[in-house]
């Protein structure tokens, strides 16, 4: 009986040992593996550019949302406003939506009468809070790569000595009137506009700002001190358009006669 245990043992010691991974789970697997145990939010961000990506619109949304998933922005607000939502709309490359929810808090920012009505008026742009207004703009050029945002719309703006009809041809929120290239019509809200961060999307195309009581408002926003950082790094080729206001008024030092304009028709849909 000893011996027939004793030959039992050594039977059991000549079998080959277990690996330290399974063989189901080679080292080169186990990898693999463990890149699927990240958390949460990053796969779905992944998930969220994987799916612009497969509709053919998601090359820089997909590579923009790679280069911003770890930056920090700074949401601050003097009136206590949080601006998540708009940094999460942004984030996730949902264009249309974060241009909606910057009219909210534009409106927002306007006071009570504003929210109650809906809509701005130019006049209340002025006591926007300086900090909040940068907060929003900061969130926009951060998730566009600087593309995006007021800042960007006021330095476009400043080049172009103010005008509002060669600004909205800039932005394209003016398009040729079929193939005349002289005429322009303004384009149809929101089925006309371009809600993607691609290579053929204008610089400074959004956000939009609604101009359906003429351009007072937008040139007051673009006017506020919040943007002034903007002219730092500001090149304009013309003489006229140094500093001041963006009325497309020309200096004093080098006055300029400009051609008569015809008047410019008010009709947006935006």
């Amino acid at each position: 009986m000893a011996t027939l245990r004793t030959s039992a043992f050594k039977s059991l010691e000549s079998l080959p040992k277990a690996s330290a991974n399974p063989p189901f789970e080679t080292p080169r697997k186990v990898a693999s593996l463990s890149a699927f145990r990240k958390p949460r939010h990053s796969f779905a961000l992944t998930w969220s550019a994987r799916l612009a990506f497969a509709d053919g619109n998601g090359r820089v949304q997909l590579a923009a949302a790679a280069a911003t998933s770890s930056v920090e922005v700074s949401l601050e607000s003097d009136l206590g406003i949080s601006y998540e939502k708009l940094q999460k709309l942004l984030a996730n490359c949902e264009w249309e939506l974060a241009d909606e929810e910057t009219r909210r808090l534009i409106i927002l920012l306007a006071g009570e009468s504003a929210v109650k009505r809906k809509y701005v008026f130019f006049s209340e742009v002025q006591f926007m809070p300086k900090a909040d207004l940068q907060t929003i703009d900061r969130i926009w050029r951060t998730y566009s790569q600087n593309k995006f945002g007021y800042s960007v719309q006021r330095k476009i703006m400043k080049r172009v000595d103010g005008d509002c009809t060669a600004f909205f041809k800039k932005v394209s929120w003016m398009k040729p009137l079929g193939s005349d290239t002289l005429q322009y019509t303004y384009r149809s809200f929101p089925s006309e506009f371009m809600w993607e961060l691609a290579p053929s999307t204008p610089e400074g195309h959004l956000p939009l700002t609604n101009a359906l009581r003429g351009t007072q408002l937008l040139r007051s926003l673009l006017d506020h001190p919040a943007f002034e950082f903007a002219d730092d790094d500001l090149q304009v080729p013309s003489a006229s358009s140094s500093s001041g206001p963006l009325n497309g008024s020309p200096s004093r030092t080098q006055p300029q006669q400009q051609p008569p304009k015809k008047p410019l028709s008010i009709n947006y849909s935006f």
